[in-house]
């Protein structure tokens, strides 16, 4: 089943690629590939028996040099919009602090006028934006950090909390009810930092009803993450179940200045999904919730203290744009999918590519997300020789007794059999550094994919069908490798036609 990664998978400083055999581009900029160490020449007087060694073409010979070049070059696309979208560089450019006075956008806080600063920071990159924080601002803070990634080390003054992802657990829990206790006893006098990131909604979260035990809040996690679901529907539920998302943090924080930064995983037109909206107006409704459940059938596979939510429509609506919670709020988006897709846009052209942004296929199903995006590939191809197509956002896989992988994975898997035999290259990879269950960010695949497979007993096919893309990519050595990289801007993927 996909969701949690191997616990095995460790917190790397920085994305480290493997490519089996190839050496990747270089941090110069320069992009380079090597071929595998040649084989030793065998003298012909050696040979005991008559052979017919048939070299191969010239054409076949160029072919598989030039898909490797392309596989570098898409994975170099992809460390290089991982880099220039870096929370540390985000902070630089939008936090600061002079004689006391802090910066977040364009608000100016004086810290010297506030009796208590307290900071909350939730999701994969809690760690990193507290760290950015310090850099910027110093280190003087206190406040609590809940993510479901390991800490390098501990900044002193904060409590920490180990929660869950993509379900909660009993951290999840206790963090929660650390940060409401914490919430409540602030005054006029006190300035509220919240930093939100992706995988927020599991990795703090305590239910509405105290009828929904832990048990039946993974269960219906579980549910609501194998739906197929678009991220925005799912999160309209879990506001709506929930004691702190969808502006219910806030609220709990209702007499003091308050100040969100924003690390986004979700569309930018729809910022308060992230992490389920704690600190925000809540743009959805209990009747959004009822009409989610019954679009997707969830009520006959929610436990039963959900499920009798539902049935009764006893759901508690959310604070709206009207709540008091709001009037000393203010929300600041530091980083989005958008800079990754520009960043990778700048380095793309530098080669010569022609390149386009397309993220119409957002939260689209796999399988017609790939069928738009390698059209509308071959539609750029009919103008320029070399193309690249970026594309943001995430797909969705109803998931049915998956194996090991997720999204991106499955989704690459899906382009290579529509590819084979083409000059053509996909990746597809997201930017926390885990896809689904496995400890990959995702794939590539190119014209010779199938080929290669086959040539090892592979099956892409059946690979697809038990969603179980990981095993499969792996034995071609065709993974992208991160380990968890302290960020979260959604996924990116990169065609190149040439």
């Amino acid at each position: 089943m996909w969701g949690q990664p191997p616990s095995a998978v460790r917190r790397s400083e920085a994305p480290q690629f493997r490519m089996q055999g190839h050496a990747l581009g270089s941090t110069d900029g320069e992009l380079r590939f090597v071929e595998k160490e040649p084989r030793a020449a065998v003298p012909t007087c050696a040979l005991a028996a008559p052979s017919i060694i048939l070299p191969m073409s010239s054409a076949a010979a160029n072919r598989e040099r030039l898909a490797i070049e392309m596989r570098v070059t898409a994975r170099h696309l992809f460390e290089h919009a991982l880099g220039e979208s870096s929370i540390d560089r985000a902070f630089e450019r939008h936090v600061s602090c002079e004689r006391g006075v802090l910066r977040v956008g364009e608000d100016l806080y004086d810290l010297h006028s506030y009796n208590r600063v307290l900071v909350v920071s939730i999701g994969k990159a809690a760690h990193t934006m507290v760290s950015a924080l310090a850099a910027q601002a110093g280190d003087n803070f206190e406040g609590i950090i809940a993510s479901s990634v390991q800490p390098g080390s501990q900044a002193r003054g904060f409590r920490y909390f180990h929660g869950g992802h993509p379900t909660p657990n009993e951290e999840s829990i206790r963090a929660a009810e650390a940060m409401l206790k914490s919430l409540s006893a602030q005054n006029a006098s006190s300035l509220v930092i919240f930093m939100l990131s992706g995988g927020g909604s599991s990795i703090a979260e305590k239910p509405i009803d105290d009828e929904i035990t832990l048990v039946d809040l993974i269960a219906t996690y579980r549910v609501l993450v194998h739906s197929g679901a678009p991220i925005a529907e799912i999160n309209a539920i879990r506001k709506h179940l929930s004691a702190i998302k969808g502006g219910r943090l806030a609220r709990a924080a209702l007499a003091a200045q308050q100040v969100s930064i924003l690390v986004s995983d979700v569309p930018d037109n729809t910022p308060d999904a992230l992490a389920s909206g704690p600190t925000m107006p809540d743009s959805t409704s209990v009747e959004d919730c009822y009409v989610i459940a019954a679009k997707h059938r969830l009520l006959e596979q929610f436990p039963a203290s959900v499920r009798e939510l539902f049935e009764r429509h006893a759901l508690e609506e959310t604070p709206k744009s009207d709540d008091p919670a709001f009037h000393r709020s203010r929300w600041w988006t530091v980083l989005s999918n958008s800079s990754l897709l520009e960043a990778s846009k700048k380095e793309a052209e530098r080669p010569g590519f022609a390149v386009e942004v397309d993220n119409r296929c957002d939260d689209w199903d796999y399988v017609r997300a790939a069928d738009y995006l390698l059209g509308r590939l071959a539609e750029l191809r009919r103008k320029s020789e070399r193309v690249c197509l970026l594309s943001g956002g995430e797909v969705t896989v109803k998931v049915t007794n998956g194996g090991m992988g997720g999204r991106n994975q499955q989704f690459a898997l899906a382009c290579a059999q529509k590819v084979a035999g083409e000059n053509i290259t996909v990746l597809s990879a997201g930017t926390d550094g885990i896809d689904g269950n496995s400890p990959a960010a995702g794939a590539i695949v190119d014209g010779t994919t199938l080929e290669r497979a086959r040539s090892r007993g592979l099956e892409p096919a059946a690979s697809l069908l038990t969603y179980n893309a990981y095993p499969f990519f792996d034995s071609l050595g065709d993974t992208i490798m991160t380990g968890p990289t302290g960020n979260n801007l959604r996924d990116l993927r990169i065609l190149l036609a040439y």
